[in-house]
């Protein structure tokens, strides 16, 4: 087998690092990855091959981050059940996170496709889709 056009690592530059390593870190480690590396800046989760990285970059040009404007839109993730989903929804605003589309949850993405779409204090934004 190839790791070749496998996804390797996603990393966000953030404007707060202790905030995102609570809600990242919170997030990431629920659902399997486990701590990988730290540095003065920067943290990372991993999970089997792919890791993901929040890093505060002494270079960035801006304090804040809006989903809307041209890059990065959201990562999606695998929940596990849908009583995983629920939990996760369940515990996410204790840790940084709030619930998006709550009137339409949790088929904000349409009848067949049950997930939940959650945003932290940055405006990071997460999927969590359940298994069918």
């Amino acid at each position: 087998m190839t790791s070749r056009g496998l996804l390797h690592h996603v990393e966000l530059w953030v404007p707060d690092l202790d905030r995102a390593e609570r809600s990242w870190g919170w997030l990431l480690t629920t659902l399997g990855a486990r701590p990988y590396r730290s540095w003065e800046h920067g943290r990372s989760w991993r999970l089997g091959e792919v890791y993901v990285v929040v890093e505060r970059s002494p270079d960035l040009s801006a304090d804040t981050h809006e989903r809307r404007r041209p890059g990065l839109n959201h990562l999606a993730f695998w929940a596990g059940t849908p009583a995983d989903l629920d939990a996760l929804v369940a515990a996410a605003p204790e840790n940084g996170w709030r619930l998006m589309f709550a009137d339409r949850h949790p088929f904000a993405g349409g009848p067949e496709h049950r997930a939940a779409y959650l945003e932290d204090a940055d405006g990071y934004e997460v999927e969590l889709v359940a298994e069918s």
